[in-house]
């Protein structure tokens, strides 16, 4: 005796309709509460030469010397102008004295940023491969 009628049971179906309209609206919630910073907005703090060790004074090196106000010490020498073509004339004469792949750059405190990075160029345009920027030590007063 068979007592099933014949037909099989259906599998259910699900409905993934309602699945996508709860993900879509999660994703949507997201988007509208996150907040995306912008670069130009970023704080930058410069960091400090405050465990600096002892500076070691080379002979062989170029010293470009940059003053507050802008212009350049080449050795000591303060040059005729600030300009890029006259400080990388100087480096030009005086490069057969010195070590032809380091040089040291010293500015003051309060030198503009503009003029400490025209004499890294400079520098770099006439092949220094080794540029060392002068600090000195906050801890023990300057020395």
């Amino acid at each position: 005796m068979n007592l099933s009628k014949g037909t099989e049971a259906d599998e259910p179906d699900i409905n993934l309709t309602s699945l996508i309209d709860v993900v879509l609206l999660l994703l949507v919630f997201f988007m509208i509460t996150t907040s995306f910073v912008r670069e130009s907005q970023i704080g930058i703090r410069l960091p400090e030469a405050g465990n600096a060790g002892p500076a070691q004074v080379l002979d062989e090196r170029i010293s470009i010397g940059v003053t507050a106000q802008g212009t350049y010490l080449l050795n000591g020498q303060a040059l005729v102008d600030s300009r890029a073509a006259t400080l990388e004339a100087a480096i030009a004469k005086v490069a057969a004295d010195f070590s032809p792949t380091a040089i040291n750059i010293s500015a003051d405190a309060n030198a503009s940023h503009q003029a400490v990075v025209t004499a890294m160029d400079t520098a770099g345009k006439l092949g220094y491969l080794e540029i060392s920027i002068a600090t000195v030590d906050a801890e023990n007063g300057g020395n």
